[in-house]
């Protein structure tokens, strides 16, 4: 592991102690989504509640520079000046939170359940990833989201808490933090994923 990559998680570490449990399942959680970065793919995040709201979070880190300049290769700077300037490289992330009409339509007119499903069915392709943060681990409209997942080769990352819930086995790599409280969950959930979105990062845009 290139040394500034594990310098984030030693810190991460150091500073959430608790996670130290799930220290295996992190790294794993990290390594999947390079991989899908590394192969061309793209990464669909999903949750309820504040989890929906972390899902909106973490596609704001990846899509546009967390703490690295992102600035284009010369490779890449086809465009005008302007936009060669300000446009930055990406890692390529879709929340599957946001899109009311069709969510709502979907409600409407069909399951409501399979609100996140019928998005990953759309988006989806083999190297992807779907990345669910579920406190609970047993939200249905997630569970449907992981079986259409694997069904079109996709991999599952789940977010989750102590018990895992439903989704930890449905999941190529489960991060379960040692709490059971929902919002004490949330509190763990967000230096995880800020971690990982530095370390990938730092691999694919540090010096």
């Amino acid at each position: 592991m290139h040394i500034r990559i594990k310098e984030i998680f030693d810190s991460l570490f150091e500073r959430y102690p608790i996670l130290n449990h799930s220290r295996g399942s992190i790294y794993g959680a990290y390594d999947l989504l390079a991989d899908c970065y590394t192969n061309g793919g793209k990464v669909l995040v999903c949750g309820n509640g504040g989890s929906a709201a972390d899902a909106l979070h973490i596609v704001g880190e990846l899509m546009k520079s967390f703490v690295l300049p992102r600035k284009l290769p010369p490779k890449e700077r086809v465009f005008s000046n302007h936009l060669n300037e300000n446009l930055q490289m990406t890692l390529p992330a879709i929340s599957l939170v946001n899109d009311i009409s069709l969510m709502t339509a979907y409600a409407n007119d069909n399951d409501g359940d399979l609100i996140f499903a019928q998005q990953v069915f759309g988006y989806g392709k083999p190297n992807d990833v779907l990345f669910i943060l579920s406190t609970s681990g047993n939200s249905q409209n997630c569970l449907y989201a992981a079986e259409v997942a694997q069904g079109i080769g996709m991999k599952v990352l789940t977010l989750t808490g102590e018990s895992g819930g439903r989704l930890a086995p449905l999941s190529d790599v489960a991060v379960c933090v040692q709490e059971t409280e929902t919002f004490k969950i949330q509190e763990l959930h967000l230096p995880v994923y800020h971690a990982i979105c530095l370390a990938l990062e730092e691999c694919f845009f540090g010096v």
